[in-house]
């Protein structure tokens, strides 16, 4: 689920979120962490940040996480592991998360006949599904 840097900075001026230089770094950490495919919590984003910038700290890095939060442009995960974990939101990239229970290992998927058949069951109620996150808690079996 490849993201670019351009696609986010302009996604954050149209929030009018000023990104500056630490800004961009912290940026940068979260997608080099998304593509080793991790759902990286705020420590993580913080000691993958002070790599390149040892001045910054934990609280500009909780202060940006909130306000790229509140304008939907990053997503909040708990996978039931007492940790928050982020990802870029990109409705493009929509997947799922099957969540492996016993290794805490996080499996991206995404499935087409499952996203029909979720839009059905709202149009069956009368709705239409506008967002939604689908989390599956499993636990691999010796087959």
């Amino acid at each position: 689920m490849l993201i670019k840097l351009e696609s986010i900075i302009e996604e954050c001026k149209k929030y009018k979120i000023n990104i500056t230089p630490r800004r961009k770094i912290i940026i940068i950490s979260i997608l080099q962490l998304n593509k080793k495919e991790e759902h990286p919590d705020a420590e993580q984003i913080y000691n993958e940040t002070k790599k390149n910038d040892e001045k910054v700290g934990i609280a500009t890095v909780y202060r940006f996480l909130r306000e790229l939060d509140e304008k939907n442009i990053i997503e909040k995960h708990n996978f039931g592991d007492g940790k928050t974990r982020y990802e870029f939101t990109n409705s493009s990239t929509h997947h799922d998360h099957l969540i492996d229970v016993e290794s805490g290992e996080i499996i991206e998927f995404f499935s087409f006949e499952l996203e029909k058949l979720k839009e059905k069951i709202a149009r069956d109620y009368g709705y239409q599904l506008i967002n939604h996150r689908l989390e599956l808690k499993c636990k691999k079996v010796k087959i």
